[in-house]
């Protein structure tokens, strides 16, 4: 399967995942492991496809995610610094998820520059990190039936974006 640049982008817009992961390792300089990953998860049955995104890059690793499904994912930082970040700043995502690949792409500057070993850096991260695969809900009116009383509370309704 021979993938074009525009349907990876196309399909990575609806499909993928930036994510930068933050754990307590005690081994570590500061006490935390800054983990960079770009992700994209299908069914099994689709695993043509996440061949074709590794055959694509050249690079990452498929494997079992949860259950059915299976995972495309580059988590090497030199790959994702010379591969994936140049691709999508060459072919830019076109939905939301651009937001987050320009907090991905900040987060990888600041541990390039070694910010990830000092506790400013972490805390920078960390701030940049929980901004990140964030689905924004928007409240216009929400229904709310029954209070104790009895009584029709009011009316909303949540709108999820």
């Amino acid at each position: 399967m021979k993938l074009e640049p525009q349907w990876v982008v196309g399909f990575v817009d609806g499909e993928g995942c930036f994510h930068v992961g933050i754990a307590a390792h005690r081994e570590m300089t500061r006490g935390f492991q800054i983990l960079l990953e770009f992700t994209v998860v299908q069914h099994k049955r689709d695993e043509q496809v996440l061949y074709a995104l590794k055959d694509f890059f050249g690079c990452g690793v498929v494997r079992n995610n949860h259950g059915d499904r299976l995972a495309f994912r580059v988590r090497k930082f030199e790959h994702l610094k010379t591969i994936i970040v140049p691709f999508f700043v060459k072919h830019a995502l076109k939905t939301k998820k651009n937001t987050d690949f320009k907090k991905f792409c900040r987060v990888l500057q600041l541990m390039e520059k070694g910010h990830h070993l000092t506790v400013v850096g972490i805390e920078e991260i960390r701030t940049i990190a929980d901004q990140m695969n964030v689905k924004a809900m928007k409240v216009e009116s929400l229904t709310l039936t029954e209070d104790d009383s009895g009584e029709d509370a009011g009316v909303y309704q949540v709108i999820s974006e």
